[in-house]
């Protein structure tokens, strides 16, 4: 059902397609998918979803602090659950499970320990392109947290070889300094997000130990996929939280 970072101390998962309630094309191969997005699928199934993912690390339905995603590089400081405009959040207040969806993009999450400060992103080719993961750290920082204490985990996406886009955008990735990570096929450029995103943490003074790559992509079946599903398609989140004393 949920895929963690080795390295991360705080409560936090990677979801998949798995485990859940969700019928139709939100299904999993071995039962009820678990799609968080209540955007086509029926309502009350996402919600028991919400709430599977939230029970899983011991944190109340009503715990999400969650964004409507724009592809853009705004991050949000937050001190309770909502939702707001803008494709990162961050919180240095207990109780709060930062959420962020995904179905080929890439998210981010990353924490401080010994700030108590905890952060998560989503990283399309735009948010990529914008740095959005060194946003998101400098946004950390502002809260007390330190480029050289935080841990930063980079979950499923869509790996190079499936993500194929056009040479203006391949273009734009060369021009911000990234074009090691646009790669020339045979027939259209690929872009390697994931190794582009640890390359912005890097330049944002996150260590090398520190950064961890999933390695999974989000083509695979046991993901949703919007590439793969051609639009119709579920979505996965990755969601971090400071516990308090309980249940949040």
């Amino acid at each position: 059902m949920l895929l963690t970072a080795p390295h991360l101390r705080a409560p936090h998962a990677f979801s998949t397609r798995a485990g859940g309630v969700s019928a139709g094309p939100y299904c999993a191969e071995t039962g009820g998918g678990l799609n968080l997005d209540d955007r086509e699928d029926d309502a009350g199934k996402v919600a028991e979803n919400r709430r599977r993912l939230a029970a899983a690390l011991d944190f109340g339905p009503a715990a999400f602090a969650r964004l409507d995603q724009v592809h853009g590089t705004e991050v949000v400081t937050v001190t309770g659950p909502g939702l707001w405009t803008g494709d990162a959040l961050v919180t240095a207040t207990p109780g709060v499970l930062l959420a962020i969806g995904t179905a080929d993009c890439y998210p981010l999450l990353l924490e401080d320990a010994q700030a108590g400060v905890i952060g998560a992103a989503h990283a399309g080719w735009k948010g990529t392109l914008g740095r959005i993961a060194e946003k998101t750290v400098r946004a950390m920082c502002e809260l007390g947290a330190y480029p050289g204490r935080i841990r930063a985990a980079v979950g499923p996406g869509i790996c190079g070889e499936r993500y194929g886009v056009g040479a203006e955008v391949a273009a734009k990735f060369a021009a911000a300094g990234l074009g090691d990570f646009a790669l020339t096929g045979e027939e259209q450029p690929h872009l390697n997000l994931a190794g582009a995103n640890r390359a912005v943490l890097l330049e944002a003074g996150i260590s090398e130990e520190n950064i961890w790559l999933s390695g999974r992509c989000s083509t695979e079946t046991d993901f949703y996929s919007y590439r793969r599903d051609a639009g119709k398609t579920g979505r996965m989140w990755a969601v971090i939280g400071l516990k308090t004393g309980g249940k949040a």
